[in-house]
């Protein structure tokens, strides 16, 4: 029996178990290429979104996950994507484009800023040792931008990052004696063009006829004074609160404090008070009803916004996004060449909410 175990088995007898090897296929998941974190432990503002893998091409990406940025962005108000292969304007024209399809045009203008390719602009042209105080994109005009996206091409040497707070935040910080005040009265923005400060209104409403203004105006109910030496001045009345068209929350929305020129820094206020009558400011704001708000009203404001605010520094290739009714931005001072694009996308008309 031992002798038939050790027996050789010819080749061609051996008998052979088939077997069949398939390749797998690996799918990877859109949520795998990207990881989710925040800025500090315990605060949920801003939302980030790195990603996970070298080389995530992020208009790609983002133009098959709409839906989940949509949904993250009304949740947390801001997101931050860093890490990603922008490095062009093109690259952050095409990330726009794929979550909004497309951006706006700056019209109604209020702050110089420099067109830097069809609709991408610096943010705010204003001297590098100024801070800008914090804000929602567009909150005085009849038409403005649902959504808003900042784009650092380079950073500055020192500084010059773009604090954001939440509306959420701000609304629940301010006085409700204090909100209900503005929700009865409105709020009414004083704006005078051609003064030899500020923006001229050529500039402003991008022509140079008067009754394409005018007619601008009428349409959006803003009183027109010409005065003399082709100069404007306007009048508009706006709601302070709005309810946001999507999450149906009343959300803090309007240009008081912003605008108010006891909010611009000591030396430019004083300037502008030693040199035009308060009626001729390039920007002033009052109640809707024209009585002044009380400056303890604006320091109270002020203190509210400024407690709100989240400050990080930028990183060559960030974006940040903003639903501009859910968060406000600023602009601190900076040293060095600094480099951050604005593009603005979704318009909303004051009047639909």
């Amino acid at each position: 029996m031992e002798e038939l175990q050790n027996t050789p088995i010819p080749d061609n007898q051996v008998p052979i178990k088939s077997q069949v090897f398939k390749r797998k296929s690996l799918k990877i998941s859109s949520q795998d290429l990207i990881d989710t974190e925040y800025l500090e432990p315990g605060k949920n503002f801003p939302l980030v979104i790195k990603s996970s893998v070298r080389k995530v091409d992020l208009a790609v990406w983002a133009s098959s996950n709409r839906d989940f940025i949509d949904t993250q962005l009304l949740k947390h108000g801001a997101i931050l994507f860093r890490g990603f292969n922008v490095e062009t304007v093109a690259g952050f024209e095409q990330v726009i484009k794929a979550i909004c399809f497309e951006a706006l045009e700056y019209r109604y203008r209020a702050s110089p800023r420099t067109q830097v390719s069809d609709r991408i602009y610096t943010s705010t042209d204003y001297p590098a040792d100024q801070s800008i105080f914090p804000h929602n994109e567009h909150a005085y005009s009849p038409t403005f931008p649902l959504k808003i996206f900042f784009f650092c091409l380079t950073p500055a040497q020192q500084g010059g990052e773009t604090p954001i707070g939440s509306c959420r935040e701000i609304f629940e910080r301010i006085d409700p004696k204090i909100r209900e005040r503005f929700m009865e009265k409105k709020v009414m923005y004083m704006r005078n063009f051609g003064d030899g400060f500020g923006l001229p209104w050529q500039t402003v409403f991008q022509t140079n006829e008067k009754a394409k203004v005018e007619e601008y105006c009428r349409i959006h109910d803003i009183k027109v004074e010409w005065k003399d030496g082709e100069r404007l001045r306007t009048r508009q009345v706006g709601p302070a609160v709005v309810k946001h068209p999507r999450t149906g929350e009343l959300v803090w929305f309007n240009h008081a404090t912003f605008f108010h020129v006891s909010t611009l820094e000591k030396n430019t206020r004083e300037a502008l008070l030693a040199g035009f009558k308060e009626e001729d400011l390039p920007t002033n704001t009052y109640y809707g009803d024209g009585s002044p708000i009380e400056p303890s009203v604006l320091e109270s404001l002020r203190e509210v916004y400024q407690q709100a605010m989240v400050t990080f520094p930028w990183q060559k290739g960030d974006i940040l996004m903003l639903d501009n009714m859910l968060a406000v931005h600023g602009r601190r001072p900076f040293v060095g060449p600094r480099q951050v694009l604005v593009g603005m996308a979704e318009p909303l008309n004051i009047k639909e909410l």
